[in-house]
Order: structure tokens, then C-alpha cells, then sequence
């Protein structure tokens, strides 16, 4: 801890401030008590008064001109004078000290502080004094000799000649009409005389509600009738060469009045104003208490003694504080001015101060130096006796709420009870109820350090009460300036700060409101405790959460068949015509993203249709399955619960006790759970697991997996059968209605067609039994390719008498165990065509051999345009056809490659490759890249690149946004390998190259490299 001088001994506060003792009339100035001699000590006593009273420049500034007045002297400026500030400012105070003034202040121990000593009168002073506070203008105020005064000049009168005076005025008081100046004038006879109105908007308040009652107009009875007995006063008091008056109202700066009695004092000021020879232009006015001399008013009355001098370092310390984290403080922040505020107010933080006059002083019930004293002296008093370790000044977080006197300060003097629940919950608990929020993470998280939880909580507090709404509140830079001291760790701060925040029950949860309470429980946490009770309810949320997996997953293309528990729940037809997607239960299976594996329930389901094992599945190319990430898990059940919480606060019951912008929020969160839930199962549900021969590394069978981007699936959420689709399209793996179909050489190749006769119907069922064939979604792409094949000279189509070969009309295609697809050779070696060549039909004919499907036989390579013998070409899925190039070639028992030329049409993959290529080390790597798209607007881009694959990385970054953005695309990526010292075949080389470029490339490829070329 920083060794300085302790606050506690270098500060000595006044008695009745550090024993507690300080009572309302302590604070409450009363002209009238003083007056009669019956005021409490630190009033009625001169030498106790000007102890506790700051000599500021506007009180010493009264003192002299009213005392050059009452004199005679000829330096004298004016007769009339008005005390102008805020309610609480001063203006009683200022009374009560000319009052003793004029008396002589015989008994205090330094005067020469307030007033030079030679000008104090040496005669008696009259004085008579008007407090509206004690004016009673509907039932009469006692004054002695049984008479009862209703007016200000009823109780002038009687102060200044007794009951001859009071005579005199007796018809103007009792009928409520002022006087004129020649009767006051005769009251003041040739003595000095001091004439004090304080409160004359107190007054006119009562008057006013007094002509209600009576059904007169208020305005035109008290109101003119006060302005007019004002009129008569002053001038009255200008024909007087000793007379003075000094009157008070409550008018901020710029002529603003904001306290209580605002329209009362705008009214007399207005008025006042309306005669050019009255108040305006003669009174002279004053303010006895500055804006910058208030927090010297509250040093003089809280404290007895202060070592400045020993306060020197500590101010010098926060400096340092303030330099040391100047990037965490307020931009704006000028030391300079806060070192010197600090200085002229220690041991009171200037933040302390600027908030009480800024923001609390705002309150119509705070009075602003006689509030900031009342609260401050309950403040040093509870400082004093706990002596915090850290405090090196008295800052905004001393003001604790959690002492009463305190609590009571701000919950019934300034009249906020509305905030009491948010002080219990938040701030500081009543003692023997549970502890605040503020404490609880005092107790958990700041034992042994400074209780940074409620420091934090009670300067949000302090900055919420004001009375615009634009003042409550405080951004989280100035929040570490005020709360950070020497002996405070700013990290500890941020850190208190994000806590609080995080779980307040009250903080305003806007996301651009500063840090302020409201008197309702924030949205945010209405919907935590609502989520809580949510999740103690699994069933509901398993429920729910099910039936939005079910909706989110059903589509057109597949039959989602959700949370099947095992084979038998998976039917082993043909789907009519469509693939089965299994959606696996969240609590049933799981996959780890760095270990991926096919799980043992996808497995039996694959491999078997019935729940013993012993019968296997037939269709199992027509079965997908879809399975949870387990890292994801947690969270769509937390979306859920979230989703939940809302629903039910937004019901008829719940919603009526929310504010209207609460309403509106909690509508605008509801819809966008929707969205979230959607996003968030599709990003949980990312591993798909389809039938493939390129299977899974390590799998023991025909299946492969692949990730359902993330990205893509949170751009159709509420869609993620569309998803899983794009997926397999994206592998090449389903064919929907409107796709191209296969060539039909690759059909006849990889199916029993290449015996040279097969049903279409058994010809169909082939595509849903062999793993190494598409997926079709309905009958309409088989049938387009068989047609295609007959259109090219490679199928013969024969059902019943109808014979359909090339050249021939279009026929119906039927898929039926009696409509035979041929093979164009093999139609010729039965005679069967062209016509011309057929044999007769024999009078029987064997029936058709049904085959059962054989293992998957790689298709022989496809050859295009008839290639020359020199070159080596394959096409299939990456892997596939690399893997069949390199089986070529060393059936060729060639040793060697020099180049290889890799050619992509698919978008993705195209791409992705570029990476990956890039990466192969000891060959120099070129790339030829066509790409197009057309843009939802309908315009059309198209480009060309060839060159180094190292140049075209700007080219990738380019187009791969607009691709996935486009309405169409193409691209075609022809990658050309040379490599340096040749690609030897003798070892694994090309099987390593293979599994590399596979990472980024599951689509088709053209695949070629040159015999001639060969080592």
C-alpha cells in the first residue's frame, strides 16, 4: 500500500459532525427563531454562527453595502438588494449573518474575516423581518398584543412601531390590499433600519391557494397585491437615507428558477422586472454563495481543522494515478482544473462535488449547499467511524446507503423512495435481509481489498438521482475517476464494474444508455430468472426443442425421419423416390470435431434393418444422416430455454407489468430468437455422414463425412434440410429433379447395365443400393439419363413391343421389371438393333437374370476425344480419379511424372484448391481460372487469369464473396503441376499428394498428365 499521510489525521471534522450529532434545525436556518432569540446555538450564537460560515465574496459584499447604508457613509451603492440563488443556496444563511452584523459582532473572535470592524453601525438597528415560511396568510399570524398579521406589511408594521404600527397598516392587512410608500415611509422615522423578506415565494404560494378558496383569480389578488406593496417598499426604503431592505429569491443562473417554489419566484421576478424604477434597476444583486465557493462553505462547516500541507502528497498521488491510466479515464478529463478543485475542496474528491451540485442538486427537494452539508456531515460521520484503509479523500462511494441516516437522507428527504427496491437489491441491503448484489460480490470476489462492488453500485446510485433524465447516469470512463484513489487498482474496478453490470437487477440494460438504476428490474434480468425457471423444466425444453428440429429439417428433397433409436425405425424401401435424412437424437449421439468417427447407432443403421442384426439393409445409398456437434450441444438448449423465457413473459399476465419500451424489446427479442434457435441448431447439427465409397479414413465402411458450413447455414435459417442438400450436391453425391444427369457411359459402367441388360427397374434400385453411385431425388433424373443414353447411340429401350434406340420418335420411359434398357453393343450382338439386324423372337425366351449388386468396381476412366495413347486421363471425385491416374500409370510401369494437370468446375472447390496447391513444395505451380457469375440485379461479370497460382490469391479473394452471392456462377480452374526433379511413382509421393489436395476437393475432377513426358 502507498505509504501516505492518513486522511484520518490530517482531517479533524467539527464535533457534532464526527459524534453524529447534527440534527435538522442544524441545517434548517430560521430568520424568525434568531430574530426572537429562541434558535438553536450554531444560529442565535454570533461567535458559533460565523464559526461554521465561510467568508465567501458574495456574503462580505452584503455585509459592507448594507452597513455603508445603515450608516450614512457616502460609499454606500445601494438601497435595495437581492439575494438570488437555488433553494438550499445560502440567502437564509446570508440573513441571519447580517443580522448579527448589524448587531455589532462584539462577541466574535475574528469579524475582520467578513466585514472590516469600522464599518459596523454604532447605533441601534431596527430590524424587521418577513419570513413566508412562518406567514400564515389565511388563519393570521400571532404577534403579540393579540393582534394577528395576514400580510408582510401587517407583520413590518408591528416589527418596526409595534401595535401603533400595526394600527396604522391594519385596514391594508386585514383586506389583503398593500399600503402605499407614504405609510411605510412614516413607519421607518430617521433610525437606521433593516428590512429582511426572506421566502416570499413560500409566502405567495399559501396567498395564492388562499384566493382559490375564496374563488378569486390568485394572479390578481396576492400576486399583483405583493408586487405592488414591493413597489411601495422600495420606494419607500430609497426616500430613507438609512433604510435598507434585502430580500431572497431562489434564481439559479441565467435567471432560472428550479426549485420548489419555481413558479413563485419567476412570478415576483417577472414583476419586479415589469417596473423600471423598481427592483430590476435599483436592487442590487448578489449571490452569497458562488458556484466556486461552495465546496469552501462545506469545508469550513464539516471540518474543524485540515492540514493542507500534509494533503499535498496525497493529491500529488492521485495525479500520478490519473497520468499512470490516462487512456482509461475520460478523454475530456482536464487534470490540471481537477488538481486545482481538488486542492481548494480537500479532503472532498472534485468529482464528489460536481456531482452533488450537478446532478443531485437538480432534485426539486435538495437544497444545494444546506443539502450537500446534511448529507456530507451523515458521510463524514460514517467514514469516521469505519476508517477505511483505502480512503485517501473522501470520494462519491463513501455516501453509503447501507447506513441509515444515510439511506434515509436520500429515500425520504429527497423523496426517492422509488428507488428503495433497487438499493435493497443492488446496493446495500437493510441489515438482517439478504445481502445486495453489491455485497454478495464484495464477499465472493474482494475479501482483504477495498469493497469495489459497492463502490462501484453506490456511485451509479448517486449519479441515477437527478431530476432530467439526459443527467442519470455515468459512462464507465468517468465511473473509474471517481471511484480510483491511490490506494485503488483500476483493474479491480473494471473488473467490479463488468460483474455488476453483468448480473444487476436494476441497471438500465439499453445498449446505449449510460450506467443508471431504474425503478423497475431491467429486461435482461426479468428473462435470466424467467430462463432459470425455464430450465428446472427439461421436459418442456426437450419437447420444444424436438418439435423445432422436426420442422427445421422436413423438407421436399429428403424424408427427415428425426430421433430414430435404432434400425427398425428406418424403413428399407425406396423412400418413394426420395432419400431418407436421419436426424440423430442430441442425447443419443454425438461427434468431436477433432475426432471424427462414424458412431456405432449410424453404423447398425446403415448396415442393418432390423434391431437383432440379422437382416441386412438393401437400400442403404438412399439413407443420409445428420448428427450433433457435441461442443454445440449445450447451446441449443440454452437458445431454447431463452426462447421459452420470452414466450411466457410475453403472455397477457406477465406482459402487463412491463413497461411499454420493455414491451416493445421483449416483442423485438421474441422475433429474433426465432432466428437464433434456427442458426444455432443448424450450427450445432453440422456432421453428415452419406454413402460413399470414398468412405471415411478410418471407417470400416461405405460412408463418408463432410461439415455443413457454418456460415452457409445461418443464411436460410429455418431451413436446414436445404442445407444438408447443398452439402451433398456440393460432394457430387445427390442428383435433385431438375440436375443433369450422369453420362451414360458412367451409369452403365457402375452398374449391372455393363452386363448389357438390365430392367429400369432393377436398373433404379441400383441408385439406391450402391454406395458409389448418386443419391436421385425422384425418378426424374434416372429417367433423363436413360433417355439421354438412347439419344447418344448408347442405350437401346425396349417395353413390350415398343422398341426406342437413336433416331428414333421420343418415347415414354417406364421404370417397370418388364422395360429393359440395353447396351448399344449389346443390343447389336442379340440382333435386337438397329431393326434391320433383329433376329426372331424365339418362341420362349429365358427370363432375366436378377443380379445381386457386386462390389464397387472402379469405373474405367472416360476418355476424351479420343486422346493420344501418350496421355494418361482420369475423371471422377478427386481422390477417385487421382488414385486411378496413379494405377494407370504404374500399370504402364511408368517411374515418373513431370506434370499434372488437375481441371475443377466446381465453384468451391476451384478455389479451395489454390491453397492447397500452393502449398506443394519442389514444382512450380501455374493456373488458368474462367470464372462468370450473374448477380441478383441481373448483371453479368466474367474474367480470365492466367498465370502463377502464387499471384492469384487477390483473384480467389475477389471472387469468392461474389460467387457465393450470385444468382449463376461458373468457373473452371485448370491447375498445371511441373515438377522440378519429377514425381516419382515408386513410393507413397503420389498417395500423400492425394490426400492433400482431397482436404480441400471432394467434387469432380478432370485429371491428365503425358506419357511422352514420362521418366
Amino acid at each position: 500500500m502507498i505509504d501516505l499521510p492518513s486522511l484520518f489525521e490530517i482531517c479533524e471534522p467539527r464535533r457534532d459532525v464526527l459524534a453524529g450529532r447534527i440534527t435538522e434545525s442544524d441545517f434548517a436556518a430560521d430568520l424568525a427563531q434568531v430574530l426572537r432569540g429562541d434558535a438553536p446555538d450554531e444560529y442565535k450564537d454570533p461567535a458559533k454562527f460565523f464559526a461554521n460560515t465561510h467568508p465567501t465574496r458574495g456574503l462580505k459584499t452584503l455585509l459592507r453595502n448594507v452597513c455603508l447604508r445603515l450608516t450614512g457613509n457616502p460609499e454606500q451603492v445601494a438601497a435595495i438588494f437581492r439575494l438570488d440563488t437555488n433553494y438550499g443556496g445560502g440567502k437564509t444563511h446570508a440573513l441571519i449573518a447580517l443580522t448579527h452584523a448589524v448587531r455589532g459582532l462584539r462577541a466574535v473572535p475574528s469579524p475582520g474575516e467578513f466585514i472590516d470592524p469600522a464599518l459596523l453601525p454604532t447605533e441601534l438597528v431596527r430590524i424587521a423581518a418577513f419570513d413566508g415560511e412562518n406567514a400564515d396568510p389565511y388563519n393570521g399570524r400571532a404577534l403579540g398584543d393579540g393582534l394577528k398579521a395576514y400580510t408582510p406589511w401587517g407583520e413590518l408594521a408591528y416589527a418596526l412601531a409595534g401595535h401603533d404600527g400595526y394600527e396604522r397598516v391594519r385596514q391594508s392587512d386585514e383586506k389583503r390590499i398593500a399600503p402605499g410608500s407614504a405609510t411605510l415611509r412614516e413607519l421607518f422615522g430617521d433610525e437606521p433600519t433593516l428590512i429582511l423578506l426572506d421566502e416570499l415565494s413560500v409566502y405567495l404560494r399559501k396567498a395564492w391557494a388562499e384566493d382559490r378558496t375564496a374563488g378569486k383569480h390568485a394572479a390578481h389578488q396576492a400576486g399583483d397585491q405583493t408586487t405592488a406593496f414591493l413597489t411601495a417598499l422600495f420606494k419607500a426604503v430609497e426616500s430613507s437615507p438609512r433604510a435598507v431592505v434585502v430580500y431572497t429569491l431562489a434564481i439559479g443562473k441565467g435567471g432560472i428558477a428550479t426549485d420548489a417554489y419555481s413558479a413563485e419566484n419567476r412570478f415576483i421576478a417577472e414583476k419586479m422586472e415589469e417596473y423600471d424604477s423598481v427592483s430590476a434597476r435599483k436592487a442590487a444583486l448578489l449571490d452569497p454563495t458562488e458556484e466556486d465557493e461552495t465546496v469552501k462553505v462545506l469545508r469550513r462547516r464539516l471540518f474543524a481543522r485540515i492540514d493542507d500541507n500534509h494533503a499535498a502528497p496525497i493529491i500529488d498521488a492521485y495525479r500520478q494515478s490519473w497520468e499512470q491510466y490516462r487512456e482509461l479515464l475520460p478523454a475530456g478529463l482536464n487534470f490540471t482544473q481537477q488538481l486545482e478543485a481538488f486542492r481548494a475542496g480537500f479532503p472532498l474528491h472534485p468529482a464528489l462535488i460536481e456531482t452533488l451540485k450537478e446532478k443531485t442538486s437538480t432534485l426539486l427537494t435538495f437544497q444545494r449547499v444546506r443539502g450537500m452539508l446534511r448529507l456530507l456531515a451523515r458521510t463524514v460521520h460514517r467514514l469516521w467511524q469505519q476508517r477505511p484503509p483505502d480512503a485517501c479523500a473522501i470520494h462519491l462511494h463513501h455516501i453509503d446507503p447501507g447506513f441509515e441516516p444515510i439511506r434515509q437522507e436520500l429515500v425520504t428527504r429527497l423523496n426517492q423512495s422509488a428507488f428503495v427496491p433497487v438499493i435493497k437489491a443492488d446496493v446495500a441491503a437493510v441489515p438482517g435481509d439478504q445481502l445486495a448484489l453489491a455485497q454478495e460480490l464484495d464477499q465472493q470476489h474482494y475479501i482483504g481489498l477495498p469493497p469495489y462492488g459497492s463502490y462501484v453500485a453506490r456511485t451509479i446510485l448517486l449519479h441515477t438521482l437527478a431530476f432530467h433524465e439526459d443527467l442519470k447516469g455515468i459512462q464507465r470512463d468517468p465511473l473509474r475517476f471517481t471511484i480510483l484513489s491511490p490506494r485503488t487498482d483500476i483493474s479491480f474496478i473494471d473488473d467490479a464494474i463488468r460483474r455488476f453490470t453483468q448480473a444487476s437487477f436494476y441497471l438500465d440494460d439499453r445498449a446505449s444508455a449510460p450506467l443508471r438504476f431504474m425503478t423497475e428490474p431491467n429486461l435482461v434480468m426479468l428473462i435470466r430468472r424467467e430462463e432459470q425457471r425455464v430450465r428446472q423444466n427439461q421436459d418442456e425444453i426437450r419437447s420444444q426443442l424436438n418439435d423445432r428440429i422436426r420442422q427445421l429439417f422436413k423438407g421436399s428433397s429428403l424424408i427427415c425421419l428425426p430421433f430414430a433409436a435404432g434400425p427398425y425405425e428406418i424403413p428399407d424401401d425406396d423412400g418413394e423416390g426420395r432419400p431418407y435424412l436421419i436426424v440423430l437424437g442430441y442425447d443419443a449421439v454425438e461427434v468431436r470435431s477433432d475426432a471424427v468417427a462414424v458412431p456405432d447407432l449410424v453404423a447398425r443403421m446403415y448396415q442393418y434393418k432390423s434391431a437383432n442384426d440379422d437382416q441386412f439393409r438393401q437400400h442403404r445409398n438412399n439413407l443420409v444422416f445428420l448428427a450433433i456437434d457435441a461442443a454445440n450441444r449445450s447451446d441449443i438448449w440454452g437458445k431454447m430455454a431463452y426462447r421459452l423465457a420470452l414466450g411466457n413473459l410475453r403472455q397477457p399476465e406477465r406482459r402487463k407489468d412491463l413497461t411499454a419500451p420493455q414491451q416493445e424489446r421483449l416483442e423485438g427479442l421474441y422475433q429474433q430468437s426465432e432466428q437464433a434457435l434456427a442458426v444455432a441448431i443448424q450450427q450445432a447439427y453440422r456432421h453428415l455422414f452419406y454413402p460413399s465409397k470414398l468412405r471415411l479414413e478410418g471407417a470400416m465402411l461405405d460412408l463418408a463425412h463432410s461439415v455443413v458450413d457454418l456460415p452457409s447455414a445461418s443464411a436460410n435459417p429455418g431451413d436446414g434440410q436445404r442445407q444438408v442438400v447443398r452439402v451433398l450436391q456440393d460432394n457430387n453425391k445427390l442428383r435433385l429433379p431438375d440436375d443433369e444427369p450422369d453420362s451414360p457411359t458412367y451409369i452403365r459402367d457402375r452398374t449391372l447395365l455393363r452386363k448389357g441388360r438390365i430392367s429400369t427397374a432393377a436398373l433404379r434400385a441400383e441408385f439406391r443400393r450402391d454406395p458409389g453411385l448418386p443419391m436421385l431425388v425422384s425418378d426424374a433424373v434416372f429417367v433423363k439419363g436413360i433417355r439421354r443414353g438412347v439419344e447418344q447411340g448408347e442405350y437401346v429401350y425396349q417395353y413390350g413391343d415398343l422398341l426406342w434406340g437413336k433416331g428414333d420418335p421420343w418415347a415414354e420411359i417406364k421404370i417397370d421389371e418388364q422395360a429393359f434398357v440395353y447396351t448399344a453393343g449389346h443390343a447389336r450382338e442379340q440382333g435386337i438393333w438397329p431393326r434391320s439386324a433383329r433376329k426372331p423372337k424365339p418362341d420362349s425366351e429365358p427370363p432375366d437374370i436378377v443380379y445381386p449388386p457386386p462390389p464397387a468396381i472402379a469405373p474405367e476412366p472416360t476418355k476424351v476425344n479420343d486422346p493420344p495413347t501418350t496421355d494418361f486421363i482420369a475423371e471422377g471425385v478427386l481422390k477417385e480419379a487421382l488414385t486411378q491416374l496413379w494405377g494407370q500409370l504404374r500399370a504402364r510401369e511408368v517411374a515418373a511424372i513431370k506434370t499434372l494437370e488437375l481441371r475443377v468446375y466446381h465453384v468451391t472447390d476451384g478455389l479451395r484448391l489454390l491453397g492447397l496447391i500452393a502449398a506443394i513444395p519442389r514444382a512450380d505451380k501455374q493456373l488458368t481460372l474462367v470464372a462468370s457469375y450473374t448477380t441478383t440485379q441481373g448483371s453479368e461479370f466474367r474474367s480470365e487469369f492466367s498465370g502463377a497460382v502464387a499471384d492469384a490469391q487477390p483473384i480467389k479473394d475477389f471472387l469468392e464473396p461474389q460467387l457465393r452471392a450470385a444468382r449463376e456462377r461458373t468457373l473452371t480452374a485448370t491447375y498445371l503441376l511441373t515438377f522440378n526433379d519429377g514425381l516419382s511413382l515408386a513410393g507413397d509421393e503420389p498417395e500423400k499428394l492425394t490426400g492433400q489436395l482431397s482436404k480441400g476437393c471432394s467434387s469432380e475432377i478432370y485429371a491428365r498428365t503425358q506419357g511422352e513426358e514420362a521418366v
